[in-house]
C-alpha cells in the first residue's frame, strides 16, 4: 500500500511508483472516480485516444448517414 501526505491546500504527490502504472507524464490530468467512499485515479486521455477502439476486424466503416438510417429505424420498430 502506498501513502502521500495532504497539504493544507489539499495538495499530495503521487508516488513514484503510481505514476509508473498509471503512464503519467508532467501535465497529464487525471480523473477521480468515487465509489461507496473509495476512489480511483484513472490517467485522463483525449477522446482522439479512442479511434478505432469499436472497430471489429472485417467489419466495414459505417458513414454517418447509415448510421442516422439505422437510428431512424430503431427508433420506428420500438413504437
Amino acid at each position: 500500500m502506498r501513502e502521500s501526505t495532504v497539504t493544507t491546500k489539499g495538495q499530495t504527490t503521487l508516488p513514484k511508483d503510481v505514476r509508473k502504472v498509471l503512464g503519467l507524464q508532467p501535465g497529464d490530468k487525471l480523473r477521480y472516480i468515487l465509489l461507496d467512499g473509495e476512489v480511483r485515479i484513472l490517467r485522463a486521455r483525449p477522446v482522439l485516444d479512442l479511434e478505432g477502439a469499436l472497430k471489429r476486424s472485417g467489419q466495414k466503416p459505417v458513414t454517418l448517414e447509415e448510421m442516422d438510417e439505422a437510428i431512424a429505424a430503431g427508433a420506428v420498430d420500438q413504437t
